[in-house]
């Protein structure tokens, strides 16, 4: 695995062994991203995601503690996969980094608690799988809208990006500063420190 420039993400790049059958690879090994990350995955859900070419969906992120980590896959077809800092305090706070997600290459990004996530959809159909640390929480959930012009993410151009009713009225990182919303980056730090 390799840390991502923002603390607390990183991206699996596994060895895809192919035949005439098709291919083969390790998506996911406990040991080796405890190694990488210094923490073991703790697995409470686990989400699929199937959506149409420019479906956007994100940035979302939750309370800390507990936040929710995710460990980030694209099955089939292709996603731009996005991290976004949010925390506040912290030294890349506002800050993005894209990975291209998708059924060659077979990568999967790692983020911990309380950094943003967002992805699009680049192909006709793409599936995303995701490892959850904890269950979806209503109460606990949060987003930033992904368009918002202060966080500038490099989106590809085209046509306009398919958002859900809640990602398009979500607040700009700014309101959602205003509005007591984001984690505190101390907070999640400390709690990256017990896990």
């Amino acid at each position: 695995m390799r840390q991502l420039g923002i603390p607390g993400a990183w991206v699996h790049e596994p060895k895809v062994i192919p035949d005439s059958r098709g291919s083969f690879h390790e998506w996911f090994r406990a040991p080796d991203f405890t190694t990488a990350t210094g923490r073991p995955l703790r697995l409470a859900q686990a989400n699929c995601s199937v959506s149409a070419r420019g479906t956007l969906r994100g940035v979302h992120f939750a309370d800390v503690p507990p936040g929710q980590a995710k460990y980030v896959k694209c099955l089939s077809g292709a996603v731009l996969d996005v991290v976004v800092d949010v925390r506040l305090g912290s030294p890349t706070f506002g800050e993005w980094e894209a990975v291209r997600l998708d059924d060659q290459d077979h990568s999967a990004v790692f983020l911990s608690e309380g950094l943003g996530h967002a992805f699009l959809a680049l192909t006709d159909l793409a599936t995303v799988v995701y490892l959850c640390s904890e269950g979806y929480a209503p109460a606990r959930e949060h987003g930033v809208h992904p368009l918002d012009p202060a966080l500038g993410i490099g989106w590809p151009s085209g046509s306009a990006p398919l958002l859900s009713d809640k990602d398009a009225a979500a607040p700009t990182l700014e309101e959602a500063r205003e509005r007591g919303l984001l984690p505190s980056y101390e907070e999640c730090v400390a709690f990256y420190q017990e896990l």
